[in-house]
Formats: C-alpha cells, structure tokens, sequence
C-alpha cells in the first residue's frame, strides 16, 4: 500500500500564521518546524502570513530561524505590506504617510513608493497604523491629529491579543481602539479576517490557511474562499472553537501544524452520533456526551460537528474534561 494522503496534498500553497501557530514570542511551537519541512518535502510551497506588521521580511526570517524554521524573505508576507498597498491604492505613489509602528511600517511604505513622515506637523494624507512594542502616547496622538485633520487611516490589522511567552499581550487591535476612541473615525484594515492580505498571498492558488486564531485567521480564510485548519497553540481555546459562530468555524482541527502531513480527518454522523476515528460524541437529553475511547483531537472534531449540527446544546463537564489537554499545550 503506499502512502497515505497527507492534508495538505489537496492544496497549492499553505499560508501560515505566525504568532501562536509557528512560534510565541522567542518560543518555538511545538511541531512547528517539522510541519513546515514536511510541506516543503511534499513539494507544496509555505507563506508565512502575519498580521504582527512590526518587523520588515527580512527580520521575520531571521526570527523564524531563530526559533528553528527555516525561512527566506520573499516567503513572508505581512500586514504592513498589504497595508502599504492599500493606502497607495487609495492616494497614490509618492504620498506622505504618516507611520505608527515598528519598523516594518515605514520599511512597506517605502517598498511601494510610499514617502513615511512621523508628525501631523508634515501634512501626510494617509495614516497607516501597525503594531511596534515601543508604540506610545506620542505616536497616537500624531495619529489622532492626522486623522482628525482629514488623513486617510488604514490599520494593518485589528488584533487585540498577541500570543507571547508569558501570555497574551496587547496587541494592534488594543492600540487602534484608542485612536478610534480619539478621532470617532473607523480605518480600512488591511490584515485578517480582511480580504487584502490572504487574496495577496494565495494569488489565486487552491490556499490552506492555518491559524490559532478564529476572528482573523478561519475568519479570513472563509472571507477569501480558502479552506482553514486551526491549530490549539495559541490565542483560542476548545470552548471558542465549541462556540465558533460559523463564519469562524474551520474545515480541519489540529493540535499543532504535524496535522499538515497527517491524513484528513473525517467525522461521520450516524445513528450513534457523532464520529471521528474512535472517538464519538452523541446528544443525551439538553448535553453532548462522550462514549469511552478516543484522543481528545478526536473527541474536539467529533464535538464540534455535533455542536455545529445541533446549535446551543450544552457540553457535559465530562466531555469538557477529557478535551482539556488540548488547551494544556
């Protein structure tokens, strides 16, 4: 018998997240590099696709290998480009921009004959707002007056939380409510769940897009067409995933990206309910039950098909239980 068809030889291109999918902060994921390399193996080609606009391509492949994959410049792309091209679409090359960011901000406007300016003083007529760590008081309120003056705004992305060693952090989407607090104006996004970064990457490719993120990253994949495999090591939890409003909800669950070069799971629905390998769910009453025997992987597909089938039905504390390892890792 030969080998069994992975996951992800039904697809022309994978477009990976970055922050909870492949690394968290300076920490590798677990099973990242090996679902990278086993994708490259299998002759399909890896995007890294990051709404983190803080750092230029060249640095985000540094950090990759620095966190054990391997990864050259022209394989990333972030929010901060997707963003840079959208406000040129909008103002045209050669326009004054002002910045807010880290230096993956300014790096992407320039890239496209964008001119970056840093005060409301240099009458820019756009503003582009990504996420930089060192991002403060002063350079929001340069943003506040800019917009309030007329500048067109543009947010990379609208991520509240970033995924980091010690937790979650605050991420662009936090720094954008306050500007909007500021102003009462609404920006154009640029990253996911927004169409602009994905339809880039894919370039009208058969796309997976892989995330632990369901708001921007299954969000945004279903946005575009694309078909989506979360993984559980970031940002979501298996009660999100249980509770996913279905323009959030995935085609595939995985613990890690190891689930690229694993077959396609599949859950069938029959007489004695919900079933993914040995694992099945059944509705008892009001609550989803679990029969004994199954991964917990297997229990959250099986799970998650039976809650989506059947709408707000409660999941028993039992099954609740034996699907936490999940958000142990």
């Amino acid at each position: 018998m030969g080998e069994a068809e992975a996951l992800v030889d039904g697809f022309e291109v994978v477009l990976l997240d970055l922050d909870g999918t492949v690394y968290a902060g300076g920490r590798p994921v677990a099973g990242a590099a090996e679902g990278v390399r086993a994708c490259r193996e299998r002759g399909v080609p890896v995007l890294f696709v990051t709404n983190n606009a803080s750092l230029p391509p060249e640095d985000v492949a540094e950090h990759l290998a620095r966190t054990g994959v391997a990864a050259s410049p022209h394989e990333v792309r972030t929010s901060s480009q997707a963003g840079a091209r959208l406000v040129r679409e909008h103002v045209g090359e050669g326009a004054r921009v002002l910045v807010v960011g880290g230096p993956g901000v300014p790096a992407a406007c320039e890239q496209v004959g964008l001119v970056p300016v840093t005060s409301a003083d240099d009458e820019p007529v756009a503003v582009l707002q990504g996420f930089g760590p060192d991002v403060g008081w002063a350079q929001l309120t340069e943003a506040a007056l800019a917009i309030r003056g007329g500048a067109l705004w543009v947010a990379t992305n609208v991520d509240t939380v970033l995924a980091r060693e010690r937790g979650l952090a605050l991420g662009n989407g936090s720094l954008v409510a306050a500007v909007r607090t500021a102003t009462g104006a609404e920006p154009l996004v640029a990253g996911k769940p927004e169409r602009p970064l994905l339809e880039t990457a894919a370039e009208g490719r058969r796309a997976l897009v892989v995330g632990d993120r369901l708001d921007t990253d299954i969000a945004g994949a279903r946005a575009t067409g694309a078909a989506s495999l979360w993984v559980c090591t970031g940002v979501d939890t298996v009660a999100s995933v249980l509770a996913a409003v279905p323009e959030q909800r995935p085609d595939h669950l995985g613990a890690d990206l190891g689930a690229l070069h694993e077959p396609a799971a599949r859950v069938i629905a029959d007489d004695e309910g919900w079933r993914c390998g040995d694992a099945v769910v059944r509705r008892d009453g009001e609550r989803l039950v679990a029969r004994e025997g199954g991964t917990p992987l297997d229990l959250l597909r099986a799970a998650c098909a039976a809650r989506w089938d059947l709408g707000e039905v409660e999941v028993s504390a039992t099954l609740l239980e034996r699907l936490a390892p999940l958000d142990a890792r």
